[in-house]
């Protein structure tokens, strides 16, 4: 027995635990930008991706094409209207600072998961531009 918990601890070569995953789900990229008129005036322009908790299955050989810029979420126009209504006339400063941003994107995952069946767990501003 002695002999077993010495090999075990100082011979045996420890096994490697599968190290967690950093951002669980898969990444999904709205490909088309969104542009959108701000409260004061100016505009934004952004890309959006989501994290979704299930792949976004394959569309079938027999769908239609979607427009270009849309990709092959089911909901993809559902979920670009959402956005595109929290989104517009925010101010400028919700897109600018850190915490706006974080505000946001809240808003926008909630009303994701309230009006969308997209299994959606976070929202990614990929690029931010406010003029």
């Amino acid at each position: 027995m002695a002999l077993g918990g010495v090999y075990k601890f100082v011979i045996a070569k420890p096994t490697a635990k599968a190290a967690k995953p950093k951002v669980e789900g898969e990444v999904y990229i709205l490909g088309k930008e969104f542009l959108i008129n701000l409260a004061d005036g100016r505009f934004a322009k952004l890309t959006t991706a989501l994290v979704l908790s299930e792949p976004v299955p394959p569309a079938a050989a027999e769908a239609p094409k979607s427009p270009d810029g849309f990709g092959a979420m089911a909901q993809e126009a559902v979920v670009r209207d959402i956005i595109t209504d929290d989104l517009t006339d925010a101010k400028d400063t919700e897109l600018i600072s850190r915490e706006g941003r974080k505000a946001v994107k809240e808003q926008i995952l909630k009303d994701l998961k309230k009006n969308t069946d997209v299994k959606v767990t976070d929202v990614l501003f990929t690029d931010v531009t406010v003029q």
